[in-house]
């Protein structure tokens, strides 16, 4: 977290040298690692320079007025209510935890209003059944890389950053009869996934008689690939099989979860595929909820129909 003041920039742990405000934010980003980390140390530098330039400390002293003031400045500087919710993550956790260790008397956070999201459905464009089955047959006619990338993502419903860390040795075990991807997930959590016949016949012809390493390679260089990457063919898939809007590797991720859904595998399943914490978040991608073609108002109609 830097800001041009020397007052309120986060340095390397330096316990003599450093503010109340400087040490709570170490304590509270020591706690996560990787993107969280630079996510959230970035969304704390912004409130250190809010304070800042308000002539604030970032921690001692902050009522629920400052946090609220925050909060609306957010929004007029025109970010999204969803955005605004995201920003404050750490914030709140900052707080939170200052509060816990007895830094401070009272958490001047814990009540500030956040915007209302509706989450009742995933905005994300995903694709239909259709257009799924032409996006994994063309990411074949491709590369072998693509094929695997594709069935990767629209299949066993991988993140960017998951599939393009998948390895050789990952997939290689035999369990009760399945042959399992092994991987490591959102927040460090590990996972073990089912591979199919169709996934595991793509992922063969990627590996081809490489048995270690990464498996899905840059089809140029040979070198690994990463989440640019994966961005980067994803779009190239998409583009040569003309779908006709823009498709991102979450979109795939999104397209296995409802398409799973709407195929009839029950949310619980369909959670443990995904690897949601919560069933509600597998319930935001359940599209049945807002399915045109299975709509109440078609059986409504039937029904009255002689009216």
């Amino acid at each position: 977290m830097s800001t041009t003041n020397s007052s309120t920039k986060v340095l390397p742990f330096q316990p003599s040298s450093m503010s109340t405000a400087q040490l709570a934010a170490v304590s509270f980003l020591a706690r996560y690692s990787g993107a969280t980390h630079a996510l959230y140390r970035a969304q704390l530098g912004r409130w250190f320079a809010w304070c800042e330039t308000n002539g604030l400390d970032p921690l001692v002293g902050i009522q629920r007025a400052h946090v609220e003031l925050y909060i609306r400045d957010l929004g007029e500087a025109g970010l999204m209510d969803s955005s605004v919710n995201t920003t404050m993550h750490a914030v709140r956790g900052y707080f939170r935890f200052a509060h816990i260790d007895g830094t401070i008397p009272a958490d001047p956070a814990v009540y500030a209003r956040l915007p209302k999201v509706h989450r009742d459905e995933s905005r994300t464009q995903g694709l239909d059944r259709l257009e799924l089955i032409r996006f994994l047959q063309v990411a074949q006619t491709i590369t072998v890389h693509h094929g695997a990338l594709a069935f990767l993502l629209g299949i066993n419903a991988l993140r960017a950053s998951e599939a393009a860390a998948v390895r050789i040795e990952d997939y290689a075990d035999v369990l009760r009869g399945h042959r399992v991807l092994h991987l490591v997930g959102k927040g460090n959590k590990p996972a073990t996934m089912p591979l199919t016949v169709p996934v595991l016949r793509v992922l063969e012809a990627c590996r081809g008689e490489r048995t270690t390493g990464p498996l899905v390679l840059r089809p140029l260089s040979g070198r690994p690939i990463d989440r640019r990457d994966v961005y980067r063919m994803v779009q190239r898939i998409a583009r040569t099989a003309q779908i006709p809007r823009h498709i991102s590797p979450h979109s795939l991720r999104h397209a296995a979860i409802t398409n799973a859904l709407d195929a009839g595998v029950p949310l619980r399943d369909a959670q443990i595929l995904a690897r949601h914490a919560d069933p509600r978040t597998t319930e935001h991608y359940d599209r049945a909820r807002g399915n045109l073609d299975r709509h109440g108002v078609h059986f409504l109609t039937a029904y009255v129909a002689g009216v």
